[in-house]
């Protein structure tokens, strides 16, 4: 059963057309992950079929009685609320009480860690008023739920109680996340947002990989042929002759077709020169680090040197005190015992959690200049401001506009910049998947793997520490750091290792590798070259077939409009239209297969200085 459907929708913010004719429907049962680059109109899309925001054209038509749960990407709730209240269901979306929902409610928010259900919520971080409105979210009945970035500041734990909950509800899901694990686990349609377009596959997040690349291939196979085709048109049209002959419009008219047709667009990205400046002998020492805050010890006796090209993710739950440490190294708090040496030649960037406090009527550009006019690349030349914020895209026309009409995801790759731009020897990124669209991910994963320093990043997300860091130090009982070689996935196999170790039992595991035989090449029998060596002249059929092919191209197209006026005089006669769409699918699959044999006998007649005229 359909439960939307969005039709020929359009859509702008500010001067950006974000949707142009999109259409998008959603079944029951359908789980949905929407993605895109930052700024491309996710949540846009998301308040438009939760009927938050009303589009500039098209129609949203919903099933009878549906009730949708929302979760926006910054919810807002009375200052009057304490967290509990603000967990549960509101009145008018559910027949009963909102108190009979309380012990659920304390439930989910003591597995997200909120324990404190009396605290007010203007007391409470962005991070956690988001977790309370995921509870209400998830709390309310709905027969589709739709959520913007429910993983953002949800630690490893809780969002695989997220992902548990997900995978298991019956109500039909339309998601925005970054979280290439979660998205592959939960959802069974993508659909990605591409230069105002939606393009929808019926498969997971690797599933959508591999037929994105496919379906990039065809395109740009397609846009190959297209233009041999019109590189040997122009100089059909330029040997004169037959080409003024009246049979030889249509000739003419695909021609001009050829020519005006918009080549496909590749998918921007971001490209990110890795630059730093020279790090010396000494890094970054700890010794024996202690921080409390009142009886609590988040980091007890902590003592770790930093090697010049470390790789370090830092794990554990929300609150233990993985951002007090990386402020510590920053300098910006101070331990309760234990020295922090920072080497002379050590220069940090500090990517935080929260981006700091951007001036909204500031221009893009002058931000970005504020950290440096240019960047010295490893060999010398020079990089400015304006050519780095292309390469973040942000094009000419962004980087002179003001910066409160950024998406937030845009705000978050402009800081990331900011900040490359110092130059620094020593990053620390702390949550740095958070609003960050799954291409900037990438590129920021390639960036790290060739930056010339040391990396230590604070995360949840799992796809990117295995993508990045090579050490792990967990966060343990006691405010312990534990320190365990390699990535996430190997941390966890670690783990289960010394947990097996304890309880005396023993597991096996065995892998198996794929052969690496490279598969033999065909040999396409429809395309006429392949195989063949460099000719001298063509054959009797080549050349006969050269000399009436054009007549014949000509007297099927001519036949195919003639077709499609009877087509529309028997618009009530289903046998005869039958018959004649039997026809044109035929005489178009043999139109094909004349224009590629056309084009290989013009290419060879090129070659062999044939002049047809």
């Amino acid at each position: 059963m359909n439960l939307i459907t969005a039709e020929h929708l359009t859509h702008s913010y500010t001067e950006r057309k974000l949707f142009d004719d999109a259409s998008f429907s959603l079944n029951e049962q359908e789980k949905v992950g929407i993605i895109g680059i930052n700024g491309t109109g996710k949540s846009t899309l998301l308040k438009i079929l939760a009927g938050r925001e009303e589009p500039d054209e098209g129609t949203v038509i919903m099933g009878r009685n549906l009730r949708i749960g929302y979760l926006p990407q910054n919810p807002v709730f009375p200052e009057s609320f304490d967290a509990l209240t603000a967990a549960l269901p509101l009145a008018d979306d559910i027949s009963g009480s909102p108190m009979d929902y309380e012990a659920d409610a304390k439930s989910m928010l003591t597995k997200l860690g909120i324990t404190q259900l009396n605290q007010n919520i203007t007391e409470l971080s962005g991070g956690q008023r988001k977790r309370i409105a995921l509870v209400r979210t998830l709390l309310t009945p709905a027969d589709i739920l739709i959520l913007d970035e429910p993983t953002n500041h949800l630690d490893s734990a809780m969002a695989e109680w997220l992902e548990t909950f997900l995978k298991h509800t019956k109500s039909a899901l339309i998601m925005i996340t970054h979280d290439r694990y979660f998205l592959d686990s939960v959802v069974n349609r993508i659909v990605e947002i591409d230069k105002g377009k939606l393009y929808s596959y019926s498969c997971n997040y690797l599933g959508y990989l591999e037929r994105k690349a496919q379906r990039e291939e065809i395109e740009m196979a397609t846009e190959r042929k297209r233009q041999s085709l019109l590189r040997v048109e122009i100089a059909w049209m330029q040997r004169g002759a037959r080409a003024r002959s009246t049979k030889q419009k249509a000739h003419i008219a695909r021609y001009e077709a050829l020519r005006d047709t918009a080549a496909p667009v590749r998918d921007s990205s971001v490209e990110m020169t890795s630059v730093s400046s020279r790090l010396g002998k000494t890094t970054v020492e700890l010794e024996h680090i202690t921080k409390s805050y009142g009886d609590r010890t988040l980091i007890r006796d902590f003592s770790y040197i930093f090697l010049r090209d470390d790789r370090i993710g830092i794990i554990g739950p929300n609150g233990c005190g993985k951002s007090t440490l990386m402020k510590i190294i920053d300098g910006s708090v101070q331990p309760d015992s234990g020295t922090v040496t920072i080497g002379q030649t050590v220069k940090i960037g500090y990517f935080s959690q929260e981006n700091e406090a951007l001036d909204d009527n500031m221009r893009v550009i002058d931000y970005v200049r504020s950290g440096a006019e240019y960047i010295r690349q490893p060999d010398g030349s020079l990089i400015t401001a304006s050519a780095m914020l292309e390469r973040f895209l942000f094009p000419g026309d962004m980087q002179y506009a003001l910066i409160k009409k950024l998406s937030g995801g845009e705000k978050r790759r402009l800081y990331l910049l900011r900040i490359l731009m110092e130059a620094p020897n020593v990053l620390f990124l702390d949550e740095p998947t958070n609003d960050l669209d799954i291409a900037t991910l990438t590129i920021l994963e390639d960036y790290l793997d060739h930056f010339d320093g040391i990396v230590a990043v604070v995360s949840h997300d799992r796809y990117f520490l295995d993508r990045v860091v090579r050490r792990i130090f967990s966060y343990e009982e006691g405010g312990r750091l534990v320190q365990y070689e390699g990535g996430y996935t190997d941390y966890l196999h670690a783990r289960e290792a010394r947990n097996t170790d304890v309880t005396g039992h023993t597991t096996t595991s065995g892998t198996s590798s794929p052969s690496d035989a490279e598969p033999a090449k065909t040999v396409n029998r429809n395309n006429w070259k392949d195989g063949q060596t460099k000719k001298k002249k063509m054959t009797y059929q080549e050349q006969k077939d050269f000399e009436t092919i054009e007549d014949d191209i000509a007297a099927i197209e001519g036949r195919l409009e003639e077709i499609d006026t009877e087509m529309g005089q028997a618009a009530s006669d289903f046998v005869k239209l039958g018959k004649l769409s039997e026809e044109k699918e035929s005489l178009s699959r043999e139109l094909e297969q004349k224009m590629d044999r056309w084009m290989y006998l013009e290419e060879l007649a090129q070659e062999l200085g044939i002049d047809k005229n």
